[in-house]
């Protein structure tokens, strides 16, 4: 395993993060092919055997479960000081007003309730899931300002937004002197690129690291094009995702095929390495409900494309309209 800074910051991570969206009990929330507690911590464990130290989750992520999940893990498997928590805040958690949302009431509700789930006095990245057009974002950035100078949160982030709302919260911040993010967590892979344009180039410039997620669309860079996946058949953003492009997406997913067939890898590790590869990225985010596709993912790290694969991968991209917001 390989280790990077995240963007301009001092905070290390782990080249691919694990994703802990696939953990939690399928009945509880909105993702019906979650693994429940038992099968989740070896994929934990398993983790931590290869060298991956940051975990990504979220309070929305089955009610609060894949963290409850996660947290009782780390403190079995890791110490503390090992290992890089994310989690999120934004999702509806319960009904009725301040349930949900980026307003300050909402957001020190839920480091709170967060900090207990994941049994830790501290998360290392805390990053808001998505833009909140019914609160301020003066509000937003202060709230999360407090929560850095309470200790709670070593960092902040953010996730999947437009580039004009992303400086906008980061020069809000700045003239404020509060916590900026050092982090953007946003759909990015070889089907979906249109954070290229402005995203990205802000995020260098200004350095912020990339944390993609679906870095493999939704298991479609994984599998040859026409095979499902019960993720696929239950996921309700899946179910709105990839269907822009289809026949130019098939031609990419074919060509990743085609340079892992060449290479005797698997299709994961060759869409990954290109990921890694791209000058934004930090870590991409994977989710793992097989052990190999943890193996997989740690083997991508290790793999070097050159300029023809890079232009085999990248010829058949036409643009697209955003998406995962």
């Amino acid at each position: 395993m390989k280790y990077r800074k995240v963007g301009g910051s001092g905070l290390e991570v782990s080249a691919v993060t694990l994703g802990c969206m696939s953990y939690g009990d399928p009945g509880r929330g909105a993702h019906g092919w979650t693994l429940p507690e038992e099968p989740s911590r070896e994929f934990i464990r398993r983790a931590l055997e290869l060298g991956i130290t940051t975990f990504d989750t979220a309070n929305i992520y089955s009610l609060g479960q894949s963290e409850e999940i996660l947290g009782r893990a780390i403190r079995e498997y890791a110490r503390r000081e090992e290992v890089v928590l994310a989690t999120k805040v934004h999702g509806v958690m319960r009904p009725g007003p301040n349930g949900g949302g980026l307003s300050r009431r909402h957001i020190m509700e839920q480091i709170d309730a967060s900090l207990r789930r994941l049994q830790t006095d501290y998360v290392d990245l805390y990053q808001i899931h998505r833009w909140d057009d019914t609160v301020s974002i003066e509000e937003t950035m202060e709230a999360l300002h407090d929560v850095v100078k309470a200790g709670k949160a070593r960092y902040i982030g953010a996730s999947s937004m437009y580039a004009w709302q992303f400086a906008k919260a980061q020069y809000t911040a700045r003239l404020n002197g509060w916590a900026t993010f050092i982090s953007m967590q946003a759909q990015y892979n070889l089907l979906t690129r249109e954070d290229e344009r402005e995203l990205h180039p802000f995020c260098l410039d200004q350095g912020v690291g990339v944390l993609p997620w679906s870095p493999l669309a939704r298991g479609k860079l994984a599998r040859p094009w026409d095979v499902g996946s019960d993720r696929i058949n239950t996921d309700p953003l899946g179910k709105t995702l990839y269907q822009q492009a289809e026949a130019e997406d098939q031609k990419i997913a074919e060509q990743v095929g085609a340079i892992a067939e060449a290479r005797g890898v698997s299709r994961t590790q060759i869409a990954l390495a290109w990921l890694l590869h791209r000058p934004a990225v930090t870590s991409p985010i994977i989710g793992a409900t097989k052990l190999q596709h943890l193996d997989d993912a740690v083997a991508a790290v290790e793999i070097a494309l050159g300029a023809e694969d890079m232009r085999r991968l990248e010829e058949h991209y036409i643009p697209h309209r955003v998406e995962g917001f």
